[in-house]
């Protein structure tokens, strides 16, 4: 009996890591969001780590954070260190390329509580008098996410706080003077 159970243990624990094996090995998360100002009006909001505070969803998920910054004060070079709770967590942003009004592509580089890196993206396209915004990341999932994939979905956890992070930015962006 005893033979038995190890066996049916064994075959589960087989079949669990062959499902895990075939979950996506990288993934990608978009969202956008139109905005009723220029890109000149919505860019610095988000290639100054300084602005994040005011809208990224995450400073709200820990308001107490400790957030630290490096090298330039905007754009290429710019780096953002945050170490907060189990909802934040621990880690930096770098940004890589800035393209004044069109494009800001980052390094996320996660200590805590899984460490991993992605690259996040935000473009600026000018449509008439407002501006789609659109925020990416992307990267790598090991086998730990992709088990964690299994009950868990990134792209609604992950594109939610996304959703509310692109309203803060257009509510910030259509309030500021023209």
């Amino acid at each position: 009996m005893l033979k038995k159970i190890l066996a049916a243990l064994g075959l589960l624990l087989v079949v669990f890591i062959i499902i895990v094996a075939l979950q996506p090995s990288d993934f990608r998360i978009v969202r956008s969001a139109q905005v009723s100002a220029p890109p000149e009006a919505v860019f610095p909001l988000v290639n100054d780590f300084h602005q994040w505070q005011s809208w990224s969803p995450w400073a709200k998920l820990d308001p107490a954070a400790k957030n630290s910054f490096e090298g330039p004060a905007i754009g290429v070079g710019s780096v953002f260190k945050w170490s907060g709770n189990n909802e934040v967590g621990e880690g930096s942003m770098t940004i890589a390329e800035s393209k004044p009004s069109e494009l800001i592509r980052m390094r996320l580089d996660f200590v805590k509580p899984m460490a991993g890196t992605s690259l996040t993206e935000f473009t600026f396209r000018p449509e008439g008098n407002a501006t789609t915004v659109t925020w990416s990341m992307t990267g790598q999932n090991n086998f730990i996410a992709r088990a964690m994939c299994l009950v868990m979905n990134m792209d609604k956890m992950v594109g939610g706080q996304f959703e509310k992070g692109l309203a803060s930015i257009k509510t910030l962006a259509e309030a500021a003077p023209k």
